[in-house]
């Protein structure tokens, strides 16, 4: 998850998810290679080198030389106490979102129907979409499109997925729900309709200054 959630912490400088990430990937193969382990995580090989010797050396890992010049990596005790709390820090982290993401989503709802709003689109693709699409079932409206121009699929959860606004016909407003980037979805959206009919949620944190977005400090 992205955005503006709050993030695991950490107090060696390693990027908890990247070592979470590689915490793991040790446990379940002691054999795995850094080629391997930098195409999973999504990071360059250099850095995958740095932090497996980083870790090696914080006592989380030890390395052994086998045959091919190569090396076998095994989680020690310490590894694995560090690997099961940034688990369930990210577990803990991971429901948070949820829950305020649901009670947002259902704020939004409201605010749209009471604005008789009723045609919506969804702008991004994601965690945070999948619960507006859920939360939208409990309301009057109708969830017309998400536009995504980097969504690859055609559909999410049955609504149509679109590369942009000028295939949809008919919409009253819109739900930011991009958490990689939400102002520049926030500002593409803007081009197609007044920003007083974008809702953003506040856990995207944005500063849209419009009156839409005061609303959510008087419910």
């Amino acid at each position: 998850m992205s955005g503006k959630q709050k993030t695991l912490n950490s107090e060696d400088g390693l990027e908890p998810s990247i070592k979470l990430g590689m915490l793991a990937a040790v446990e379940q193969s002691s054999d795995v290679t850094q080629r391997k382990l930098a195409q999973e995580l999504g990071i360059a090989l250099g850095l995958t080198n740095a932090y497996l010797k980083r870790l090696v050396k914080k006592g989380y890992i030890k390395a052994l030389h086998a045959p091919a010049n190569r090396y076998l990596y095994y989680l020690t005790p310490k590894g694995f106490t560090e690997k099961s709390s940034l688990t369930a820090e990210y577990l803990s982290q991971s429901f948070k979102f949820f829950r305020d993401a649901r009670q947002q989503c259902s704020d939004a709802f409201t605010i749209c129907t009471s604005k008789n709003w009723h045609n919506i689109v969804l702008c991004g693709a994601g965690d945070l979409t999948d619960i507006a699409i859920l939360s939208a079932q409990e309301f009057n409206v109708k969830i017309v499109g998400v536009v995504d121009p980097n969504f690859t699929g055609s559909s999410l959860l049955d609504i149509p997925a679109l590369k942009s606004f000028k295939s949809l016909i008919e919409f009253e407003a819109a739900i930011v729900t991009d958490t990689r980037q939400p102002q520049k979805t926030f500002n593409y959206a803007s081009r197609y309709m007044p920003k007083k009919n974008i809702i953003a949620l506040p856990l995207l944190g944005l500063n849209t200054n419009i009156s839409t977005q005061a609303e959510w400090y008087k419910r």
